[in-house]
């Protein structure tokens, strides 16, 4: 995976950047930590320019982040609500999840989509409860723009200084990739067996 990440980083320059950014941020194919080390690489070879690379990564999350707000936004609260009833299940959220999620960015809004733009999952699904309480639309972009430039500014520094290593770099990325796929996978089948199981016995309950 990173070598494949490699490449396209090479073929497409700063565009690519941005074009993988925008999806790590629609569904995220790819983690940004490969996405960026690998430009960072790029960049220590001097195929791009290191100040360039951040501003079209961070352009990329902007852009990727923009479609979530703007739907969470579209959606408001209590149109959603229907769908986590409905659905939310499938996903171990339920209308109570959303009430908390709704408070807490009601309460710490700024500070709480800056720091999720460093956790991952966090930095894409926090979109769309700030588009649903409606957080103005320059603190939401200000913030994400902020919090992206510091983690993607870390994650290409990285790759960057670590472009002498590539080979050994490389033999320990591509299986902790799989790594992080395989826990994702296996955290997120037991929460949908919590969910479920949670569900029922709201059901003989009631």
């Amino acid at each position: 995976m990173f070598a494949w990440v490699t490449e396209m980083v090479a073929a497409g320059g700063l565009w690519g950047v941005f074009a993988l950014m925008v999806l790590e941020n629609l569904f995220p194919p790819i983690p940004s930590e490969l996405i960026m080390a690998a430009s960072g690489f790029a960049a220590a070879r001097g195929q791009m320019s290191l100040l360039w690379l951040v501003a079209f990564a961070v352009a990329g999350t902007l852009a990727g982040n923009l479609f979530w707000y703007e739907l969470g936004r579209w959606l408001g609260v209590e149109r959603f609500r229907p769908l986590v009833a409905r659905f939310g299940k499938w996903f171990a959220v339920e209308e109570e999840d959303l009430d908390r999620a709704t408070d807490m960015l009601k309460r710490w809004g700024p500070f709480a989509i800056c720091i999720g733009r460093m956790f991952p999952g966090v930095r894409t699904l926090i979109s769309v409860p700030a588009g649903m309480v409606e957080i103005p639309r320059t603190v939401f972009y200000l913030w994400t723009a902020l919090g992206s430039a510091v983690w993607l500014t870390f994650l290409a520094l990285a790759g960057y200084f670590l472009e002498e290593h590539y080979d050994k770099v490389e033999g320990w990325v591509e299986p902790l990739a799989w790594v992080v796929v395989g826990v994702a996978v296996g955290g997120y089948a037991a929460h949908l067996a919590y969910a479920f199981r949670r569900a029922r016995r709201r059901r003989q309950q009631g």
